[in-house]
């Protein structure tokens, strides 16, 4: 067999009729066809007028329903939204502004403190022992001061005779010279014996106002967030000694003084003015709406980010508010 009868011999031959089966599968089909369309012109049919003059059936559409606000009921107020966080208007690293070694210290992390109160104390050994020096020296010229007076009232009344006495010829006017020489001379040293009065006070009170500088109370009312320092540690008013000598002793925050922090972008700064009303979420509680308003806009802006500060107060207290919580503040724009 050569090429051309082997190419013949995979060809189709159409000529040749269909089987009974291929019948049957058409002749399916097509009752199938059938049957859909007599569905479908049953369908449409029913939705036809009565009238029969001709009109499509009309598609009916799904019907918009629109319920009445009820009466009284609240409206969502939408406004301009902006991140931030709590921080304390009011706060303090406690500190010395003397070098000494720390002794006592009288709190905890917090606890609430009042204006005055004695945080902690300084060894103050030395500085008591110079005030006791200084007390000394005061008290010496006082006493000085007071031989000087009683001099100064003898010396008076001798010159009081000698002048009496010198104009009945009783006495040389050498000697009442003599006893007005003395007057004045006792009255200089009284005014200098004042003088190292007022400087042994002047150093009295120093002094005792160093040894109350030992004492470490705090500048304001508040609580102490952390706690910087150990008895028998080193504190100055600058870290000079090193790693090991503390600057600070606590850390105070007034709690009334909280408020939030937040970051406007330029282009959204003038919906917000001072007094506005806002609603504060913080992180911690996402279903707590507290109230608030703004309290001032920083007047400068952040070249970096386009956007100004915003300064946000709280308009009731809450000890749950605590410094560096993150927020979220909600500007109420019906309030422009």
């Amino acid at each position: 067999m050569n090429v051309s009868d082997k190419l013949k011999s995979l060809s189709i031959d159409r000529s040749a009729s269909p089987t009974a089966s291929g019948r049957w599968r058409v002749a399916a089909v097509g009752a199938l066809v059938i049957a859909a369309g007599a569905v479908a012109w049953a369908l449409v049919g029913r939705g036809a007028p009565p009238s029969g003059d001709g009109a499509k059936p009309a598609i009916a559409s799904p019907a918009l329903v629109t319920t009445a606000p009820q009466a009284g009921a609240p409206r969502p107020r939408g406004g301009l939204v902006a991140s931030g966080y709590v921080v304390a208007r009011r706060s303090a690293t406690v500190s010395v502004d003397i070098t000494g070694r720390l002794t006592d210290v009288m709190f905890e992390e917090g606890a609430v403190v009042e204006k005055g109160q004695i945080l902690a104390r300084l060894d103050d050994d030395l500085a008591r022992y110079d005030l006791q020096l200084a007390s000394g020296r005061l008290q010496s010229a006082s006493a000085a001061i007071a031989a000087l007076k009683a001099q100064m009232i003898e010396a008076d009344a001798q010159r009081q005779r000698a002048e009496k006495l010198v104009q009945t010829g009783a006495v040389s006017a050498a000697a009442f010279d003599a006893a007005v020489s003395r007057v004045n001379s006792l009255t200089a040293q009284y005014q200098a014996a004042m003088a190292d009065a007022r400087v042994a006070q002047t150093a009295t009170d120093r002094q005792n106002e160093f040894v109350e500088r030992h004492i470490i109370r705090a500048p304001f009312a508040g609580v102490i967030i952390a706690k910087n320092a150990q008895a028998g540690e080193i504190l100055s008013p600058s870290a000079g000694g090193g790693e090991f000598t503390r600057t600070g002793v606590a850390t105070l925050v007034d709690m009334a003084s909280l408020e939030v922090e937040v970051d406007v972008n330029e282009g959204q700064i003038a919906d917000i003015k001072a007094g506005q009303s806002a609603t504060i979420v913080l992180d911690a509680y996402p279903d707590w709406q507290i109230a608030g308003e703004v309290i001032a806009i920083i007047p400068t802006a952040n070249r970096d980010r386009a956007t100004i500060q915003v300064r946000v107060g709280f308009k009731e207290r809450d000890e749950r508010v605590l410094p560096q919580m993150a927020a979220k503040v909600t500007f109420d724009r019906s309030a422009n």
